[in-house]
């Protein structure tokens, strides 16, 4: 189909400006059936997705319309893949923690480097260097249980 290039490119913006998701896709099955394209067509001249063109047909020829699940993608935590992760650091880091010796907070601080636990998790608890996140991670997830990885006030040397 020939069309000039100032109608694709407001065909284009318009899209661009409506918000990703139904209201999109409800514009990008509009106009592809006005003008009787093909996706393929439309894909060249938009610059669509296919799959995006795919989906908004099937919606208008159904009625129905797709749920968004924007907040179930992503990256699943360390928590998610191996549920005990917590109790067995747990379990590695209480030999080795200290209360805050003020006892004016309730911190526990523990004596163990993170690489210690996570070499500790490996040799004690059966999991393999694959199956362990990083050591940053280890960090967050010792944060998220309470401890501080920093040593007591009360074992520092005393300045002379």
């Amino acid at each position: 189909m020939d069309m000039s290039p100032e109608m694709r490119a407001l065909i284009t913006r318009s899209a661009q400006r409506l918000p990703v998701g139904a209201q999109r896709r409800r514009y990008v099955a509009d106009t592809v059936t006005t003008l009787g394209l093909k996706q393929r067509q439309a894909q060249e001249l938009f610059g669509w997705g296919r799959d995006t063109i795919r989906k908004a047909l099937r919606e208008r020829h159904t009625g129905l319309t797709c749920v968004e699940a924007f907040s179930c993608r992503g990256r699943k935590p360390a928590e998610f893949h191996l549920p005990r992760l917590f109790q067995d650091i747990h379990a590695v880091v209480q030999d080795h923690v200290q209360t805050d010796p003020t006892f004016q907070t309730t911190r526990l601080y523990c004596r163990l480097t993170v690489a210690a636990v996570r070499r500790q998790l490996i040799s004690r608890k059966g999991y393999t260097d694959e199956q362990l996140p990083t050591v940053k991670t280890i960090t967050a997830k010792l944060n998220a249980l309470g401890y501080r990885l920093r040593q007591v006030a009360k074992c520092r040397p005393q300045k002379k």
